[in-house]
């Protein structure tokens, strides 16, 4: 059964850390807490754990009221920023702790902490101390021992923020095919939309301590229900544009009339904010159907094999995303193309209106 959030709200002193939040669980799923610094994510997983306690509101698992239960008697696993182990034991005994404070028999310890160790590649490193191993082995080590207690709730509250690039890429796809094998409710705080979409599963986007939105995670992505969640679940952030709807023609701001279609044709007339990816703005013309703005270069950032384009119009800051290493003179005037079917329509109130049509393996 699933672990149900019930109108939880939590308040510290006068401050509101989580407002009447209600979230479903299901066994067997993979649950992304996605929002900036202090929207909240961490204070909803310590309730979920039992280490706080809501001001109003119930949480429930498999029909049971754990509100008032303490997180000792709770079934619940948790994995932090930091790398927590014993440095005085060896990882073997690092991940056998939990087993053997249970109780569990010294031959089921050893095949489970085995079989763990060998899913998470340490099996290796099971004779040495945690200052004998990198930052990545110490973290997988803290992520085998909340592994192997097999607990119906595992939460990791971004355990990869404080790896290097390269071994946080490695250990998402590591954790999105071991987390598939378990029926456990898995639930994963990030602040970054990349790693949301990397590992899938269903998304809940939190924003000083609201919950936004929750489903599956490519749906939020590609029909976000506000401007807010818009930006959020965009790396860089969507940009945006005042725009309106005239006897069947599209105005952005002060360019010329385009023709409306496909997803657009649906649109009443009037004033609404068009949302542009990164990603789908360029700096070259791609179809006769572009609408053209007229842009003036501010900052050129490579990172990687990309290069961020940052760009001014009418006072407005924008930000293209275009593969490859390019060099942009700061000041310079060029133009920026969006296709239109490539648009996201928000009303003014920043409501979700209309999004463009997806293939459903689309990510980016």
């Amino acid at each position: 059964m699933a672990m149900v959030i019930e109108n939880v709200t939590k308040l510290v002193g006068k401050d509101c850390h989580i407002q009447d939040i209600s979230l479903q669980f299901e066994p067997g799923t993979f649950n992304i807490l996605l929002g900036h610094t202090l929207s909240g994510k961490t204070s909803l997983m310590r309730l979920m754990a039992g280490l706080d306690r809501p001001t109003k509101g119930r949480i429930l698992m498999n029909g049971k009221d754990l509100t008032g239960i303490s997180v000792r008697k709770r079934d619940v696993a948790m994995v932090y920023q930091q790398f927590i182990n014993y440095p005085s034991m060896t990882v073997y005994k690092n991940i056998a702790s939990p087993l053997r404070l249970a109780k569990v028999a010294e031959k089921e310890i050893d095949h489970r902490v085995r079989e763990v160790a060998e899913v998470l590649r340490i099996d290796a490193l099971l004779d040495r101390f945690p200052n004998e191993l990198s930052g990545g082995q110490q973290q997988r080590t803290a992520i085998a021992r909340a592994l192997v207690k097999d607990t119906e709730l595992l939460l990791l509250d971004e355990p990869l923020v404080n790896l290097d690039y390269k071994l946080r890429e490695e250990l998402r796809i590591e954790m999105r095919d071991i987390f598939k094998r378990r029926q456990s409710i898995v639930v994963y705080a990030t602040t970054e939309p990349l790693e949301a979409l990397t590992l899938g599963g269903n998304t809940a986007v939190l924003y000083e301590g609201h919950l936004e939105q929750f489903g599956s995670t490519i749906d939020v992505y590609q029909s976000p229900q506000s401007t807010r969640i818009a930006q959020a679940f965009s790396d860089p952030a969507m940009n945006f544009v005042n725009g309106r709807i005239d006897s069947g023609t599209l105005r952005l701001g002060d360019t010329k009339p385009a023709p409306l279609q496909h997803h657009l044709q649906e649109l009443a007339p009037g004033s609404y904010q068009f949302g542009m990816r990164p990603n789908h703005l360029h700096l070259q013309r791609t179809s006769p159907e572009d609408i053209e703005f007229q842009t003036t270069i501010d900052l050129a950032e490579i990172s990687g094999s990309e290069t961020y384009i940052h760009i001014i119009h009418n006072g407005h800051n924008w930000t293209v995303q275009q593969q490859g290493i390019h060099a942009y003179q700061m000041g310079k005037q060029i133009y920026a193309y969006i296709d239109p079917t490539q648009l996201y329509v928000f009303d003014l109130d920043g409501h979700r209106v209309v999004s463009p049509e997806h293939d459903s393996a689309e990510l980016t």
